[in-house]
């Protein structure tokens, strides 16, 4: 698959992810309870699971070798864990991803929480920007299937840590109006972007076809990692320090993910 359709394919994840919570919030305005927002997804869900079902012959089987020009199965020695591991710019890429997921899920879970207690903005306009948050990160894939292709990974990796940047300076800036943070929070959406897909299109290219297989996989485990622990390391330290933080704490992950990046870029490089 090119990087277009990287990028569009995890567009329509932002598409699910937007319109949820418009689902849940049309349940509970109507007065038909919770649990029909949950019943409703759960119909969408089914009905997904049937087309996918149904599509299955035309998906073509890949064995774990390929096939040389004879046709025939090569012997493709399959990558364990450890092997994948002791690829060069392998824990690289895995911090990166790792500081990447922990930086979307961290702004998306408590952007909310820092607009109202910290920079006192009204709840209703703190949720509204909230969402506008995975708006721009879906509606960021959706542009970026237009041009990554031109650009490249690497270099769309690069223009999505620098707008993350800038929107987070946007967010920190001390005025006197909360316009700034509430567009920050959007750039920063705009800026996540094409990072995820741009990580996982770039992976055959930097370690290898058949080294990606199991790398994608490792590269799942330290993503999920991230969104999981680092939100509530957050709300740890919003509890005992100040939730005034929340953007430096952004910031930390967005240098981290510089760092890791172009130091993977620069071993990749040698390596080749």
């Amino acid at each position: 698959y090119s990087s277009r359709h990287m990028n569009w394919l995890h567009c329509c994840w932002g598409v699910g992810a937007a319109i949820s919570p418009y689902i849940m919030s049309y349940c509970l305005i109507g007065g038909y309870g919770w649990n029909s927002g949950y019943r409703s997804v759960a119909i969408i869900q089914i009905i997904l699971s049937a087309f996918l079902f149904i599509s299955l012959p035309l998906w073509k089987k890949n064995g774990s070798g390929s096939k040389n020009g004879n046709g025939e199965e090569n012997d493709t020695e399959i990558v364990g864990l450890r092997q994948a591991l002791k690829i060069r710019g392998v824990k690289l890429v895995l911090i990166t991803f790792f500081g990447y997921c922990a930086l979307e899920t961290t702004a998306g879970l408590w952007a909310s929480s820092y607009l109202v207690l910290h920079r006192g903005v009204a709840k209703e306009i703190a949720a509204q920007f909230a969402s506008l948050f995975f708006i721009g990160i879906t509606f960021g894939r959706f542009l970026c299937g237009f041009i990554s292709d031109k650009f490249g990974d690497k270099q769309m990796i690069r223009y999505g840590l620098t707008i993350i940047t800038f929107g987070i300076v946007l967010i920190i800036l001390p005025i006197g109006t909360n316009i700034t943070a509430l567009a920050g929070l959007i750039i920063v959406g705009l800026g996540c972007a094409p990072i995820y897909p741009a990580i996982i299109h770039s992976t055959p290219s930097n370690f290898g076809a058949e080294n990606s297989q199991a790398i994608i996989g490792i590269q799942m485990a330290s993503a999920y990692t991230g969104s999981t622990l680092m939100p509530p390391v957050f709300g740890v330290i919003a509890d005992n320090i100040n939730i005034g933080l929340y953007p430096f704490y952004l910031l930390f992950f967005a240098a981290l993910m510089i760092i890791m990046s172009e130091k993977l870029n620069r071993t990749i490089a040698a390596a080749k």
